[in-house]
């Protein structure tokens, strides 16, 4: 049928003159499939195909939200269990004792990061699509819950009572039994029923709910195109930063200082402010335990680095540094001879679950969307690569699904925000990790260690926690190496980097990261107000028309200037166009219009006074200089969209060059800017069409048209 397919013909409209001998000159037109105007027609069309409901859509529906369902049962024993076995083991190995240090950078106690690990290994391994990527704590999350706890515990007025041990389950139990009670407050109510462990975890967790339901939402109504507006060089600025602000907030237990966590704009400058106020109250023994353990762990994570092509696995220095500073925190009595700050008692088993506290939601709303939006945006981006890496494909908003639900279910647990993290991941790849199932080795592990372990770090110092955090923040400091090349490749990503890195150190994460993406967002409409544009010569023998300052030995074609703007048309560079297009052709038509009505009034002063003075003085004629080209071709190649001012303004620069017999021709627009131009009226009906499917095509039906014509439109 006609309206279904494109149909091509010729149309001879033009006869070129070529020795006596008449060649015609084709033109081509293209036929558009037309589009359905009922609208009512394709909303019942498409709520009819997406409500309808088969067993195979049924089956179809479940296997895309539990993945699980469909990899697992084809799962090759032989080929896979032994890497996945030998890369769980040594990521849960790596993560015990990071889920104990990044639960200080979360205001937590050290049980809740193990929690978190083994809750978020175990529902990724149900939902995920990525076979590689480690789901668990990540620093960068891990700080701004810490930050949005420290605020609430504050507000709560926890901080001006004096650090007591915690009873994980009698508080807690106390909490689950009357944290409904009627007319008390929501402060007043966890004040008498909750210590500050307690509260800090429920803030927690409530965060990670909301969190998580933000992330299933942006799942569900498939708005994972809010990443786009995250691009890598203002997530790796952001990572930069907070490291700094990770980094600051742990230098405090490497020195054995009891200063309040600074919260809120400016934290890094007032923390460090603090540190030095508090230098002379250094806890000595922490200093030195600390030193012994930077000593240890630097080399050999440098060694791990430097020979992980040799190495079958990565050398678990973490744990043994843990193991061995515990061994020596509790054989030499170092909290009670030198009073250095301990983890204090880590309970085995789970506690009960416990719902968010609804209270809490409308305080946590608006800080859960960066968190959201960040861990999404990280695991989405790694689980795209690696996937990319090894041949595989996942689905982004599974992903989103995914992480989401990481976030939910485990804050019933009391648990807190995780997202995918790249050092992880990496070891898990490296170490030979085939599928999903890696994930379930892992939280084994884990929960090895809550079963029995966990009480055997009662010991452990504060300031080993802190090192191993800020031993970890190593890649992302190391970021700067890359600014040099960063800066060859692209300047304003690089501008980006720089600006997103010093907010969000330097004035706070969740603020930094808004700057950030404002900044990114004003880089692209400045590069779109201030677009390339240029003239284009023919390449002899070929129908190609290249950037002329680009290229050597191209060619102008008589008569013909053809201009090439490299933007969209929109009301913030329309002027911007104008002013490009006429420096470009060197012709102002607004400027030569007022030198040709100037001529033409000094013409006519000049016929009034020869005919009121001597009648046989010789009229002096005024001639404009004849213009240079008949024609502009616009090449619209990169104009991806045209709004009203735009196409107001190719009205009107159309209008103005016309007055001075010159032609606007189009070429290479694509079929929404056709669209656009025939809605907005720049062609009315039954007037000729001065649309082309190329710039060639538009050049030949100029040079053809002022031939026929037999002279130049342009003389006055």
């Amino acid at each position: 049928m006609a309206a279904d397919t494109n149909h091509i013909h010729s149309a001879f409209e033009l006869m070129e003159e070529n020795d006596g001998n008449q060649n015609p000159h084709s033109r081509i037109f293209l036929e558009p499939i037309e589009k359905s105007a009922d609208i009512k027609a394709c909303v019942v069309k498409k709520v009819k195909k997406t409500c309808s409901c088969t067993a195979a859509k049924a089956k179809d529906l479940t296997f895309s939200f539990l993945p699980v369902l469909k990899w697992l049962p084809k799962y090759n024993l032989r080929e896979n269990i032994l890497g996945d076995a030998m890369s769980g083991l040594i990521v849960g190995i790596l993560l015990v004792p990071q889920s104990i240090a990044y639960s200080l950078l979360a205001g937590q106690d050290p049980i809740y990061g193990l929690y978190t690990s083994f809750f978020a290994s175990i529902i990724y391994f149900l939902f995920g699509t990525s076979r590689h990527i480690s789901v668990g704590i990540f620093g960068v999350l891990c700080l701004m819950v810490g930050e949005v706890v420290n605020r609430e515990v504050e507000r709560a007025g926890y901080d001006l009572e004096p650090s007591a041990p915690s009873n994980y389950r009698s508080d807690m139990s106390s909490y689950l039994n009357n944290s409904t009670l009627g007319p008390l407050t929501a402060n007043q109510t966890t004040q008498l029923f909750c210590d500050r462990s307690c509260y800090a975890i429920t803030v927690g967790a409530t965060v990670t709910f909301i969190a998580g339901i933000y992330q299933v939402a942006m799942g569900f109504f498939q708005v994972g195109f809010v990443s786009v507006y995250l691009s890598d060089s203002l997530l790796s600025g952001f990572v930069t930063g907070a490291s700094f602000t990770i980094l600051t907030s742990q230098a405090k237990y490497l020195l054995g200082l009891d200063i309040p966590r600074s919260s809120g704009v400016g934290s890094l400058v007032t923390t460090w402010i603090n540190i030095f106020k508090n230098i002379h109250k250094t806890n000595v023994c922490d200093l030195i335990t600390s030193c012994l353990c930077l000593l240890v762990l630097v080399p050999t994570k440098e060694l791990n680095e430097r020979f992980k092509s040799k190495l079958k696995a990565p050398i678990p220095t973490e744990l043994f540094v843990l193991v061995a500073a515990t061994l020596a925190s509790h054989f030499g009595k170092l909290k009670e001879k030198y009073g250095s700050s301990v983890s204090g008692h880590i309970p085995t088993g789970f506690l009960p679950p416990q719902p968010p506290d609804w209270r809490l939601i409308p305080n946590l709303a608006m800080d859960a969307v960066a968190i959201a939006i960040i861990g999404f945006a990280i695991t989405v981006s790694l689980s795209e690569m690696f996937a990319k890496k090894h041949g595989y494909t996942v689905k982004p908003n599974q992903e989103m699904y995914a992480i989401g639900f990481c976030n939910i279910i485990p804050s019933f647990f009391h648990c807190f925000t995780t997202s995918a993290a790249l050092a992880k991941t990496l070891v898990k790849e490296s170490t030979g990790c085939k599928t999903q199932v890696s994930g379930v080795v892992t939280g084994l592990v884990i929960l090895l260690v809550l079963l029995v372990i966990a009480p055997l770090f009662y010991s452990l110092q504060k300031c080993v926690l802190g090192v191993i955090t800020i031993v970890n923040l190593r890649g992302a400091l190391r970021k700067f190496s890359d600014v040099p090349k960063m800066w060859q490749l692209s300047k304003v990503d690089t501008l980006i980097w720089f600006v997103t890195m010093l907010s969000s150190a330097l004035i706070s994460t969740e603020l930094g990261l808004l700057i950030g993406v404002c900044f990114s967002m004003l880089c692209v409409i400045v590069r779109t107000q201030r677009p390339e544009g240029q003239l284009l010569g023919w390449v002899p023998k070929t129908e190609i028309y290249e950037p002329l300052p680009a290229y050597r030995d191209l060619q102008t074609k008589p008569g013909v200037c053809i201009f090439r703007f490299e933007a969209p048309i929109y009301y913030a560079n329309k002027e911007s166009f104008k002013g490009m297009l006429y420096k470009q052709t060197g012709i102002n038509p607004l400027w030569e219009m007022a030198a040709k009505r100037k001529a033409e009034k000094q013409k006519l002063r000049d016929k009034t006074a020869n005919s009121n003075g001597n009648p046989a003085e010789v009229s002096v004629q005024l001639v404009t200089q004849p213009l240079e080209f008949h024609t502009i071709v616009i090449d619209c190649c990169a104009v991806q969209f045209l709004d009203t001012a735009g196409i107001h303004t190719l009205k009107e620069v159309q209008k103005d060059y016309e007055e001075l017999g010159i032609r606007i021709l189009l070429a290479q627009c694509s079929p929404s800017v056709r669209d656009s131009l025939y809605r907005g009226e720049y062609i009315k009906k039954g007037e000729k069409e001065f649309l082309f499917h190329s710039v060639h095509e538009a050049v030949e039906y100029a040079l053809c048209a002022h031939r026929q014509n037999g002279c130049c439109a342009s003389k006055a």
